[in-house]
């Protein structure tokens, strides 16, 4: 008897919902290859930490592993040690983004020795979020032909709703709500299991099944009590960020407008330049927290916010560290939140009053919900009034934003 927690996993390694991503054929190779350092970056979520584990299980070789991570302190003892060990054997650094930047030279000095000595007996693997091997890369610049570095980008939907398939079959289930869990998964497989985890305690699937069974679910009322259960956790640390170190009801919030593009980013981290340049009437004030120092010193300052959000200096990229956390802010009503905050000059101006989202079946209701509305002079975004739109883009780009803030 296969039990929930057991099938859509919140904590830990999968078992039964466990999909191999596209690079997972490159990772194993770069694992078995003697010597040669080992970078795998990519959001957080997105299963980087499961895939090699995994793929070192199917080597066989994960009882000759050491296992240690950035954010345990001693860790960081030994971490600092390595370089003065003569055999260590094949050493996994979790969080490695994580390190001070002293301790990140030392282990870009330890991999160029490795791959330069093809040394059979030593072995280092890097796992850290975007940007990792940009990183380590930027303290020894001849590195990036001594290392494989693997980026984990957002995974397919293909591969989202192969994880959800799986657990539908241990379950004996078919999960009703399946394509918007995997639309609104955004490619992660922690936020997948965490919405079908929902689905199933809604339904009152508790275990496996003795008959097949499909879900007769809400994914707007998942939504909701996913979304309130992770406010407890989140809400009152993202408002103190969004207020950032000097607040002003009245000022321009660039800490608040941080989070908010935070949010809208595809890889879960944006590049302070590049965000300046998409959005430039934001260019002084950002500019001025991050060139001052102000927004390394603010997060170093708080514990809470360290656990959720990671600021590179020497890259200027600001990253999402935790899942969950890529899903509240992914979620949060941006105008309300402006007002809860406190301010009083943010406007965020949706292009759209009201979205229509709807299944195939209830589209009579969608199509009159849309004349009464335009009728009162409303702003719909309704799929055909937009078609010729929609035809010329990426169908789940274009209406990704639209979903989330833009009515």
């Amino acid at each position: 008897m296969k039990h929930l927690e057991e099938v859509f996993k919140t904590g830990g390694i999968p078992t039964y919902t466990f999909v191999r991503p596209l690079e997972y054929p490159a990772v194993t190779v770069a694992l078995r290859t003697p010597g040669r350092g080992v970078v795998l970056e990519g959001p957080s979520g997105i299963g980087k930490t499961t895939a090699v584990t995994r793929a070192l299980d199917d080597l066989g070789l994960s009882h000759r592993v050491k296992k240690l991570s950035a954010r345990r302190r001693d860790d960081l003892i030994e971490l600092r040690d390595l370089s003065r060990q003569r055999s260590f054997g094949t050493v996994l650094i979790d969080d490695f983004h994580r390190l001070p930047v002293e301790c990140k030279a030392e282990i870009a000095d330890l991999a160029k020795v490795l791959a330069d000595e093809e040394t059979a007996d030593c072995k280092l693997i890097l796992v850290g979020i975007n940007k990792a091997g940009e990183s380590l890369i930027r303290f020894a610049y001849d590195l990036n032909t001594r290392l494989d570095i693997l980026s984990l980008e957002t995974n397919p939907d293909e591969k989202v709703a192969e994880l959800v398939t799986r657990g539908e079959n241990a379950l004996n289930i078919s999960v009703n709500v399946k394509s918007e869990i995997v639309v609104a998964s955004h490619g992660s497989f922690y936020i997948a299991q965490m919405l079908c985890h929902q689905a199933c305690l809604d339904a009152g699937v508790l275990e496996e099944q003795p008959a097949f069974r499909t879900t007769a679910v809400s994914f707007e009322t998942i939504r909701g009590k996913v979304f309130d259960r992770l406010s407890r956790s989140y809400m009152e640390r993202t408002k103190r960020f969004a207020r950032g170190t000097r607040f002003r009801r009245a000022g321009r919030a660039p800490y608040f407008h941080l989070l908010r593009l935070l949010a809208q980013s595809q890889e879960w981290s944006i590049n302070i330049d590049q965000a300046i340049a998409a959005e430039p009437y934001l260019a002084g004030s950002i500019t001025q927290i991050v060139e001052k120092g102000y927004l390394e010193g603010f997060l170093s300052h708080d514990d809470e916010l360290m656990s959720v959000i990671h600021f590179d200096a020497s890259s200027r990229v600001l990253s999402v560290e935790d899942p969950q956390f890529v899903y509240f802010l992914r979620t949060i009503p941006w105008s309300k939140f402006a007002r809860d905050v406190g301010f009083v000059s943010v406007d965020i101006r949706a292009k759209y009053d009201f979205a229509l989202s709807f299944a195939g079946c209830d589209r009579e209701i969608a199509a009159a919900l849309n004349d009464e509305l335009q009728d009162r002079e409303f702003a719909v975004f309704y799929d055909r009034n937009e078609q010729h739109r929609i035809l010329a883009e990426d169908v789940e780009d274009y209406l990704r934003p639209i979903y989330q803030s833009d009515a």
